[in-house]
């Protein structure tokens, strides 16, 4: 279970870079995992001041992306993971952009919203950006 945030300002989108596969950069939208024992509304909240260092509002749970994959696992043993991630609108309240710290991104930045299509990027980045564009009343896209 994990918890993201999508801020969006001035045409705007706040992504951090995260080291993809192979060693090359992709932007994803600041989130992450939950703690055991934590609220996902002070996830998301948490993980963007550490992978930003601007602190948030959440203003609405934007909906819910769901994935089930096979991986390879120990001892060639697949792996059955399902993931489930929370997506959050998010205003940015307080804190100075920064890149984090010795974690799991490098970079964070503002996008253009007309050039996140032309960004090396994670899936999650289009499913937030469309959750925030038509905001469906179940939470969940058609067609995902």
């Amino acid at each position: 279970m994990a918890a993201y945030a999508l801020c969006v300002r001035d045409g705007h989108v706040l992504l951090a870079r995260s080291p993809g596969p192979g060693g090359v950069p992709e932007w994803v939208l600041p989130g992450g995992g939950m703690e055991h024992g934590e609220d996902p509304y002070d996830t998301v909240r948490r993980e963007v001041a550490e992978e930003t260092g601007y602190r948030v509002e959440v203003t609405g749970l934007l909906g819910v992306d769901s994935f089930r994959s096979v991986r390879p696992g120990r001892f060639r043993r697949p792996v059955d993971h399902h993931g489930v991630r929370l997506v959050y609108e998010a205003r940015v309240t307080g804190g100075t952009l920064r890149p984090e710290v010795g974690g799991s991104t490098d970079l964070a930045a503002w996008q253009d919203l007309d050039a996140v299509p032309g960004l090396t990027r994670v899936p999650l980045v289009d499913t937030g950006l469309r959750l925030w564009r038509e905001r469906p009343a179940t939470g969940r896209l058609p067609g995902v």
